[in-house]
């Protein structure tokens, strides 16, 4: 046996393989709500962007383009309420988990030190850490680690809105989150690829609040030192096939992350950094996609209810998280014999246990088979 190799978890979305078989012989077919991959067309405009830019014989930048990089400043300002981002305070990259599962290394962290994921998460940031050969540890507050463990704290997680359960982190929050790591002197990284994607109190559409960035100055006190928040548009654009993405935040962290991406080559093609450029500008198709989004959760929701799942949180994001008060994978069995797939919150940590996630990603036909069979039980 070979002695190479990092010794990681085995994938764990390979486990439901026989829930989808299950779920397979259902005479109408499979309703699969399980992994969350957008379905619904790349909007036009950004199509017709990557093939304007297709002609691209040279090496791309890795701090993106003139007009990528001002695409992103200007969508903060417009769509996050942070205002007075620099150019050089913003880079592209290949889709949000890469950077999820090297920043960790790429921030120079190592043995000894502690990387904070919120309590249910998802997995890649473990991953992250285990790359780094740091430790990682679940928590939702630092108030809540020992003081042994606060003193090896150097980069926090916050996942808000979150990956499965939806909760949405107000800016008192995260404002509290910041000025405590800040008195460690830890970095804040906030993974807020569903910011676009609220619901209820946080549907901007319907009146609600804008989902607050951790840039956000009520968060950061106008201040960025030690503060980076993550965004992709593989949800609100459709864009998962592009592995289209970004960070901003404090200008000599992105610095250091630029050099370092350099000498390894971390680089979003040329033609994907024109299409995010036309993406970031235009909002009608992201408000397109979140009112299909919109119309099946609404579908959805009362439909597992009725069923018999109890939802918790699921105030934005696109899944539907809750429990039947049983084993997970009770549920995720219960599920496969009316042909629904769904993921298992026990992916998410020990805290997952009993829970389930159930995705908006699929077609609206798919949606209302599913609703169909969770009516007809």
């Amino acid at each position: 046996m070979s002695s190479f190799g990092l010794s990681l978890p085995d994938y764990p979305w390979n486990s439901l393989a026989p829930y989808r078989e299950r779920a397979a012989g259902h005479p109408d077919g499979t309703v699969d709500l399980s992994i969350g991959t957008p379905v619904d067309p790349t909007p036009e405009i950004v199509r017709q962007a990557l093939a304007d830019g297709a002609d691209a014989p040279g090496y791309p930048t890795t701090q993106g383009t003139a007009e990528v990089r001002q695409a992103i400043v200007q969508w903060y300002a417009r769509r996050r309420g942070v205002e007075g981002l620099d150019e050089a305070s913003v880079m592209p990259t290949v889709g949000s988990k890469e950077l999820v599962a090297w920043l960790p290394f790429l921030l120079g962290l190592g043995k000894g030190d502690v990387v904070v994921r919120p309590v249910v998460a998802y997995p890649t940031y473990d991953i992250g850490a285990t790359f780094a050969g740091a430790n990682a540890v679940a928590a939702d507050n630092l108030e809540d680690l020992d003081a042994e463990t606060r003193s090896r704290v150097k980069l926090v997680w916050v996942n808000s809105p979150g990956n499965p359960t939806g909760t949405v982190r107000d800016a008192t929050s995260l404002s509290q989150v910041v000025r405590e790591a800040r008195e460690l002197g830890a970095v804040v990284a906030s993974d807020e690829c569903y910011a676009e994607l609220g619901w209820g109190d946080w549907d901007e559409d319907r009146g609600g609040q804008r989902v607050p960035s951790v840039l956000d100055p009520r968060v950061s006190g106008g201040e960025m030192t030690n503060l980076l928040s993550v965004y992709s548009l593989s949800k609100q654009s459709n864009l998962a096939g592009y592995r289209a993405a970004f960070i901003a935040g404090d200008t000599e962290l992105i610095a250091n992350l630029i050099n370092s991406r350099k000498h390894a080559g971390m680089i979003v093609p040329r033609p994907i950094q024109d299409a995010m450029t036309i993406a970031l500008g235009d909002e009608s198709h992201v408000a397109h996609q979140k009112a299909l989004y919109r119309s099946r959760r609404e579908a959805l929701k009362p439909a597992v209810e009725k069923y018999g799942l109890s939802i918790e949180e699921s105030r934005a994001g696109l899944y539907l998280w809750g429990t039947m008060g049983e084993d997970t994978w009770t549920t995720v069995g219960r599920f496969a014999d009316l042909g629904i797939v769904v993921g298992p919150g026990v992916f998410y940590g020990d805290e997952g246990q009993g829970y389930i996630r159930i995705s908006l990603t699929a077609s609206d036909e798919r949606v209302e088979a599913a609703v169909r069979r969770l009516s007809n039980v």
